[in-house]
């Protein structure tokens, strides 16, 4: 049986990047529905969302009212997902489809074990410079989605409608043969980039200009290089390279998402960043003196006020 392209989409998670898609999905026409309970689904109904200062009123759908939908786009805080499990789950129906644009390398196997892993696809956002301050979300760089199953080397049917959903929402995307390196080569640009202008307080700017700013986030990521290659996933320093060449598109007033939370008080990504490399080195007996300090060191941020 030929499933219809999704058309009905819901967005659980309403920061920066669950209100750009969702913003994205509702503008093509997609019936949009953000997930929320408590003050967030009060706060989401009365206020809605703002992107690059055009308000969007979305649906906000309590989940006691669900019903199952085409296609789910989780976009959470990794501490937050867990706890979202309940709330996810009546969205999906037998032929309902998940794409996860979290940060990590874990966030699929959650969501495959809460819902069905065939119907989690692998997706990674880069180079999108959203900021979220309240209800308002700005962006120069809207990004590309890399997704699809594991394997890609024969394009699935499920793969097949999302990339037209995508196609009819704008939004650009591409479909790697290997997701799992496409994966690790997200999470070595999180480790490096977000760890290191948390710590630094510094925006893109820096680290397109700075040699001394670029110098940190390659020793970050070089802990992950070696991790990858550990594990068999080709990594190399020219994947630096290549993230350097996305990092140069963004605003560098544009701050990543592990320094807005910094700035707000809010709890960061830290322990499925550093704490994960730290994690897998001991597992694997590969040092990582770097991601070891930068750990601590945001672990000491997050309680400020001291």
């Amino acid at each position: 049986m030929t499933l219809p392209i999704p058309d009905s989409i819901a967005v659980l998670g309403a920061g920066a990047l669950g209100s750009f898609y969702a913003s994205q999905f509702y503008q093509a026409g997609f019936a949009t529905t953000f997930v929320a309970r408590g003050a967030r689904y009060e706060a989401l109904a009365e206020n809605g969302v703002v992107v690059n200062e055009r308000p969007f009123h979305l649906a906000v759908t309590h989940p006691n009212d669900a019903s199952p939908v085409d296609l789910v786009v989780v976009a959470l805080k990794h501490h937050h997902l867990q706890g979202a499990l309940p709330d996810l789950r009546p969205f999906v129906g037998p032929h309902t489809l998940v794409l996860s644009v979290m940060n990590g390398l874990d966030s699929e196997a959650i969501l495959g074990e809460a819902v069905g892993a065939e119907k989690v696809l692998y997706c990674v956002a880069v180079g999108i410079d959203a900021v979220r301050e309240g209800n308002r979300v700005t962006y120069s760089a809207p990004g590309k989605l890399f997704f699809g199953e594991a394997d890609n080397t024969a394009v699935s049917p499920c793969v097949q409608r999302v990339q037209a959903a995508l196609d009819r929402a704008g939004l650009v995307y591409e479909t790697p043969v290997d997701m799992i390196r496409i994966l690790w080569w997200k999470f070595m640009i999180n480790v490096g980039m977000n760890q290191a202008s948390a710590v630094l307080g510094a925006p893109y700017g820096a680290f397109q200009s700075l040699p001394e700013a670029q110098a940190v986030m390659k020793a970050l990521m070089g802990e992950v290089i070696q991790l990858a290659q550990h594990t068999a996933v080709n990594l190399t320093h020219q994947d630096v390279d290549d993230w350097n060449r996305v990092l140069q598109t963004l605003s560098p007033q544009g701050k990543t998402s592990m320094l807005q939370d910094v700035e707000a008080g809010r709890k960061t990504e830290v322990e499925m960043f550093g704490g994960k490399v730290v994690a897998l080195g001991k597992q694997y007996g590969i040092p990582t003196p770097v991601n070891e300090i930068f750990l601590r060191m945001i672990q000491v941020l997050e309680q400020r006020p001291f």
